[in-house]
């Protein structure tokens, strides 16, 4: 820690600036804090409940985590399928939805809150570490200039907005972190036993946020053994003096830590599951090149810094740098000189706490740069660029102007000022105007979920519906918002077994008492692009069991109801297959298809009485060659006697994933459902239904081989009025 612990009462050493009275210097204080809770009001907690739109996945979790609690279930840490998250996330918002009920802003209040709340710290912790120059003197206007303007580029940044509004459980070790070591440098300055008893609590602490605080007790131990190098006589002494000092942080971490750290120690499967599946140390990601993937890993994070940026919406907007190219090129400069100064405890520290919280996202490979992973880091990252500017403008004032300083600072003062709040003004346009409204951002957040919970959750809930949804287990948006008893049943969305698809969904059916009517949710693809094939392929089922009634539509999905749903004998998409072989010139095939009306299935080789104003589906059986890389299309159509079209419709194929034709494996049989109906202007008569394939994009069709031509007739149809 700092190597003087004297209170100068002094106020030279000021770099050439004389020194703010102590009523003007509690002035700018209040004015950069009164500016600094401006900007968090604004850019962190307004309109939070309502944007972002949506809850993402990561949220839901940590939401319905949060329930778990409340209802008596308690963890230090809490495992999922594939991660887990670290308990301290869990119990604020816990005690958020005690407080504000099971909202939106209950779920993001505590997140929103840490973020805001380090602006400040950043502040505080600007002016202690450069509040005093290496002779211990203080230079308070030194401590207020970098403090200030470090926390006020924080405070604007458009990256640090979207993930500050966001439950990321890293804004909690951005707080914490930044709180110990703030804590740490004033209580071992003051020598205050109590502080850095509360520093070492804030450490420990720190161990319950995100998977990059395993990394901190690094930088304590590197940041301690730095005065001791390079190593002199006088310095085992120094370090049996200051031992009862390190003692009392560290035990009081220990304890702090303990619960989490002793979970981990018995059950290592946690600690390592996300380390194991994003480390470059493993071949699947490194590809057998370790070494050549750190470098591109450590580029790719240090281009965040003025060259490149996130690509990921649900972190940052646009994909923006973190720095613009002014804040960049002070950055490196500030970095340089505390590199250049490294005997100066402050910028020591600054740059340690830069390299070992960017260490957990250079070592995880996903994509570079990754703002989250790297968050940790951020508060240096600041303050650096604050240095670089302070240290600029003494190079410069000394050169250019030294008889004026005190009016050049007022005049970059001025320009700073000005500067930040375009740049503030600038970030609540772009995220309040344009990435809260964004599609990759609805697609990020799933919009259409976090909407179709809460019209559920306004919608009466009826003792005889049920919910048909489109997803394998319970999706944590609809888990956390929804608070009704309306019975739901999830349904595998990419199944090829469509004898067990059916088969589940009527056993689901027959477990609902007093059955009345089945609502199948049917998402957008706009957002959720897998979703609405699926959906279909049920509807088709449900037709042809049970009664269309209606279809309500919403924003981003629709809710198709059915009654009189018949659960007295098996269900099945089609009870076999008539084989009709077809082998067209592009690679696709034809093997066979079923046909029929309801529940009576036609043989392909009878003519079928089909009724007027009632659906016929059809099943298709495909099948295409390796080299396939055209997307099809089928066209069915009803010809009259005289060999005149009366009815077409055109459907994309696709397989269980949605996906078109050119992505389908090679020679794997895939079943594609149509469902048509004739329209009521069509009269009674016979029919031939004809079938024609064609290319999607040039509307080309293909022809079977060996007969050349692009129809095929599939079935004879007499079309009769409805009984």
């Amino acid at each position: 820690m700092p190597e003087s612990a004297v209170k100068p009462d002094s106020n030279a050493g000021n770099s050439n600036l004389h020194a703010p009275s102590p009523r003007s210097r509690r002035l700018i204080v209040a004015g950069i804090t009164a500016a600094l809770a401006f900007a968090a009001l604004m850019l962190r907690l307004y309109r939070l409940g309502e944007l972002p739109a949506g809850i993402q996945v990561s949220e839901a979790l940590n939401g319905i985590d949060a329930l778990r609690v409340l209802n008596g279930e308690h963890a230090v840490f809490f495992p999922s399928e594939f991660s887990g998250h670290e308990g301290l996330v869990v119990y604020l918002i816990a005690l958020s939805i005690t407080l504000l009920g099971q909202t939106d802003l209950a779920l993001r209040l505590p997140t929103a809150l840490a973020s805001a709340a380090t602006v400040f710290v950043v502040f505080w912790l600007g002016r202690l570490l450069y509040g005093r120059d290496e002779k211990g003197l203080e230079t308070p206007w030194r401590g207020i200039f970098i403090g200030g303007v470090g926390a006020s580029l924080m405070a604007v940044s458009i990256g640090q907005t979207v993930l500050g509004r966001t439950v990321f459980r890293a804004n909690h070790l951005l707080l914490l972190l930044s709180l110990c070591l703030a804590l740490l440098w004033w209580g071992w300055r003051e020598r205050s036993w109590k502080t850095v008893a509360l520093a070492g609590i804030c450490a420990g602490l720190v161990q319950y946020t995100y998977i990059p605080a395993r990394f901190t007790p690094f930088l304590f131990v590197a940041f301690g053994l730095s005065f001791l190098i390079p190593y002199r006589p006088g310095r085992r002494a120094q370090v049996k003096a200051e031992l009862p000092w390190v003692l009392t942080f560290g035990v009081a971490a220990f304890l702090v830590a303990a619960p989490i750290l002793f979970f981990f120690l018995f059950n290592p499967e946690h600690f390592f599951l996300r380390s194991n599946s994003l480390s470059i140390l493993s071949n699947e990601i490194n590809r057998g090149n370790p070494l050549g993937a750190l470098f591109d890993n450590v580029i790719g994070h240090l281009e965040a810094f003025g060259f490149n940026g996130d690509v990921s919406w649900r972190h940052n907007h646009n994909a923006l740098p973190m720095l613009n190219p002014w804040e960049a090129a002070f950055f490196w400069l500030g970095s340089g000189i505390a590199l250049w100064q490294w005997k100066l405890p402050s910028g020591r520290l600054l740059l340690l706490w830069l390299a070992f919280l960017l260490l957990p996202a250079v070592i995880a490979r996903d994509y570079a740069p990754n703002t989250l992973r790297m968050l940790g880091a951020t508060p240096p990252v600041y303050l650096l660029t604050a240095l670089g500017v302070w240290e600029a403008f003494q190079f410069a004032s000394k050169r250019f102007f030294p008889s004026k300083i005190r009016e050049g600072a007022l005049a970059l003062s001025a320009v700073l000022t000005v500067a930040i709040l375009i740049q503030g003004i600038a970030t609540f346009r772009s995220y309040f105007g344009t990435w809260a409204f964004e599609p990759g951002v609805q697609f990020a957040y799933e919009v259409p979920w976090s909407d179709f919970a809460r019209a559920l959750e306004a919608q009466p809930s009826s003792e005889g519906e049920i919910y048909l949804i489109p997803d394998t287990l319970e999706h944590p948006s609809l888990g956390y918002i929804y608070t009704g008893t309306a019975s739901i049943f999830y349904f595998q969305r990419d199944t090829t077994d469509l004898s067990h698809l059916a088969e589940s969904i009527r056993s689901a059916l027959a477990l609902k008492s007093n059955l009345t009517r089945v609502k199948l949710v049917q998402l957008n693809n706009i957002h959720v692009g897998w979703i609405g094939n699926d959906t279909g392929r049920v509807s088709f089922l449900l037709r042809k069991y049970a009664q269309f009634e209606e279809t309500e539509n919403f924003t981003d999905f629709q809710v198709h109801s059915f009654t009189n749903i018949s659960l007295s004998e098996p269900w099945s998409f089609y009870e076999h297959m008539n084989p009709k072989t077809v082998h067209y010139d592009g690679g696709i095939s034809l093997l066979g298809f079923a046909i029929g009306q309801g529940r009576r299935e036609f043989a392909g080789d009878l003519p079928m009485i089909v009724e007027k104003g009632r659906p016929v589906w059809m099943a298709l059986n495909w099948e295409v060659k390796p080299d396939v890389a055209v997307d099809y299309s089928i066209s069915l159509r009803l010809h009259n006697r005289e060999g005149e079209a009366v009815f077409q419709q055109d459907d994309t194929l696709w397989n269980p994933l949605h996906l078109p034709t050119s992505l389908w494996d090679p020679d794997e049989r895939i079943d594609t459902l149509v469902q048509f109906t004739p329209p009521a202007d069509v009269s009674p008569d016979s029919y031939e239904l004809r079938l024609v394939v064609y290319n999607v994009e040039t509307l080309v069709p293909t022809v079977e081989i060996g007969v050349w031509e692009p129809e095929v007739t599939l079935a004879s149809i007499s079309l009769q009025d409805s009984q």
